[in-house]
């Protein structure tokens, strides 16, 4: 996957988890980069990809290791500028002729702070306009002996190699993290960086949007292309991109499995048919997929009977398509990260996502992936580019399996339909509060258990609920959102007085980790 008409920028990794934030970092200054795993960056792929400057990741290995990842030496000889965060930085330290050693007394993890040297350079420009930075460090092995040409332009008190660089060959290192939050200046060390590397920041959404037309009209010729349209924004953008591409050969299909938030399905359908004029296909199979779903109350099982039907309905409509050659995919650049992980090991399966990515093995079909090199949030920006409403861009994320996993235990229609309305009143009482836009991701869940209660004269015997609302970047990690006591309280009237079957309303405040974000 490269993007020839960008300068680009190349991303080795070697196994961090916050390796993904360096490239978000440096799309935020419209720079195009790409990460790949050391172990695909060989010579022949250096020369191919003809990076305009390189990073090396951070890695919870060390350069001790037996089989320690290495960058090729070609990387340090292709004549661009390099930096390299933590593990990065010994990495290019042990190459090119500096010493590191193993921790020994000098480890830091969290917050640390860097104080400049008597010389600086400027990749630290808008840095120390107070006595010291601060940092995020997460290293045991430590620099202990700079490579020919480097010199020190920066120190913490367990790192004094914090900030090293060889101006002459462009070569930059650092023992800390700017990818992640907690250097509040990270961003700007980064800035520094792409502009001594000569980026001009030329990705754009716009230009993004054209060329991907072109690809796409170039891939698919005359032939046609079906579309699983959920309903989500990754699902959406892509159909909009590719009907923008292609017009009538492309067909969408919405897959109704009866788990939606009120009023939803005609929403997403209206909403496609009559402002965007495309040939949407509203396959309502509720009744299958709730049939199929009596009586089962292990989440996971109920993930993979709603995946298994997706595919197999999807399938039937799909079929009904004649001449239709490719399918076309919302594969967002996370995914295909994760698909290429540095270590290629199995990881251990919290819970299953529900995702058309089955289906191109079994249809034997072409795929069209034209978002495969955004982050979700760039999404969202091209979807504003592509003229979808603000309001549709900014929902909160809404699982495939919909409402089955905010209904712990087995699944009844009269569940869904008091869901579906308590979910309806929860949501209605943010966005009159003002607090949508403040909020990750919101919902109800409804609870598998009766309570005991009173109501005017009489005794009830209903359904209780959680309300649940996170905070949120990027969905792997997440807070409860501090609703006020007089919002809880208007709410959970709102909800009893207004959804028959509900006469408990509980408040789910578990961040995640160790909780999910989704009951199940």
């Amino acid at each position: 996957m490269t993007q020839s008409s960008h300068q680009r920028l190349l991303i080795v990794d070697f196994g961090s988890q916050v390796t993904q934030l360096i490239a978000r970092r440096l799309r935020e200054l419209n720079v195009y980069c790409e990460i790949h795993p050391f172990q695909n960056v060989t010579e022949e792929f250096l020369k191919d990809f003809s990076p305009q400057a390189i990073i090396l990741s951070g890695s919870p290995a060390s350069v001790h290791d037996e089989n320690a990842p290495m960058p090729p030496m070609g990387v340090f000889e292709a004549g661009v500028p390099v930096l390299g965060i933590c593990y990065g930085q010994q990495v290019m330290m042990h190459c090119l002729g500096g010493t590191v050693l193993r921790g020994q007394g000098t480890a830091e993890y969290g917050k640390a702070y860097v104080s400049p040297a008597e010389e600086t350079t400027d990749i630290l420009d808008g840095w120390f306009e107070g006595e010291r930075e601060q940092v995020w460090m997460s290293h045991g092995d430590h620099v202990s002996a700079l490579a020919p040409g480097f010199k020190v332009y920066g120190t913490s008190p367990n790192a004094p190699f914090a900030v090293t660089a060889d101006l002459d060959r462009r070569f930059y290192a650092v023992q800390f993290h700017p990818e992640v939050h907690h250097t509040p200046n990270g961003s700007k060390f980064y800035r520094n960086f792409v502009r001594i590397a000569g980026f001009d920041g030329d990705w754009t959404m716009e230009a993004y949007r054209d060329q991907a037309i072109e690809r796409i009209r170039e891939q698919v010729g005359d032939k046609k292309v079906i579309c699983a349209l959920s309903g989500g924004v990754d699902s959406s953008v892509t159909a909009l991109l590719i009907h923008e591409a292609i017009g009538d050969q492309l067909t969408c299909v919405f897959v109704d499995h009866g788990l939606l938030r009120k009023n939803e399905a005609t929403e997403v359908v209206t909403m496609f048919r009559e402002h965007y004029n495309l040939q949407l296909i509203h396959a309502d199979e509720s009744s299958l997929f709730l049939e199929k779903l009596d009586g089962v109350s292990d989440p996971e099982t109920k993930r993979k009977i709603i995946g298994g039907l997706f595919i197999e309905v999807f399938e039937k409509y799909a079929g009904d398509i004649e001449g239709a050659e490719f399918l076309a995919q919302g594969t967002l650049y996370p995914d295909v990260i994760e698909s290429v992980s540095f270590s290629g090991g199995p990881s251990v399966t919290i819970k299953s996502h529900h995702n058309v990515g089955g289906l191109p093995e079994r249809m034997n079909m072409k795929l069209v992936e034209p978002l495969r090199e955004l982050f979700k949030d760039e999404v969202r920006e091209l979807g504003r580019e592509l003229g979808l409403p603000d309001s549709f861009i900014g929902r909160h994320p809404f699982p495939g399996p919909g409402l089955a996993i905010r209904c712990p235990g087995e699944i009844t229609r009269d569940k869904l339909e008091i869901l579906r309305e308590a979910d309806a009143v929860y949501i209605d009482q943010i966005r009159k509060h003002g607090l949508y836009d403040e909020i990750w991701q919101a919902f109800v869940a409804i609870l598998p258990v009766r309570t005991v209660g009173v109501m005017g004269d009489g005794r009830t015997y209903d359904y209780a609920c959680a309300l649940r609302a996170v905070t949120s970047v990027d969905g792997m990690t997440a807070d409860y959102y501090p609703f006020s006591h007089d919002f809880l309280s208007e709410t959970a009237t709102r909800i009893i007085n207004e959804v028959r079957g509900i006469n408990r309303v509980t408040m789910d405040i578990t961040s995640k980790p160790p909780g999910t974000i989704e009951w199940e």
